[in-house]
C-alpha cells in the first residue's frame, strides 16, 4: 500500500497526536515527520522509516484506506 503525505497528516490529526509524539514512538526525528507530511503525493522516505511511523499511527487506532480515494479512519474497538 502506498501511503500519501495527506494520509499521514490526517491520521495524526485524527488521533490528536503531535509530531513529537509520533517521532518519539517511531524513533525518528521531528524534521523527518515534517518532511514526510510536507509533500504532495506518496510519502518520501525509507521503507523502514515510513513503516515505523505508520505502525505508530495504526497502534493508535488509525486504519489507512486506499482505493479510488486514499484516506484514513479510526478503528472502533469493541469491548467484550
Amino acid at each position: 500500500m502506498v501511503i500519501q503525505a495527506s494520509q499521514l497528516r490526517a491520521a495524526r490529526a485524527l488521533v490528536g497526536a503531535s509530531q513529537q509524539f509520533v517521532a518519539d514512538l517511531a524513533n525518528v526525528s521531528v524534521p523527518t515527520i515534517k518532511r514526510m507530511e510536507g509533500g504532495d503525493g506518496p510519502v518520501r522516505g525509507s521503507h523502514v522509516t515510513v513503516s515505523a511511523v505508520v505502525a505508530v499511527l495504526e497502534a493508535a487506532g488509525v486504519v489507512f484506506t486506499n482505493g479510488d480515494e486514499p484516506g484514513v479512519k479510526l478503528r472502533i474497538v469493541r469491548k467484550p
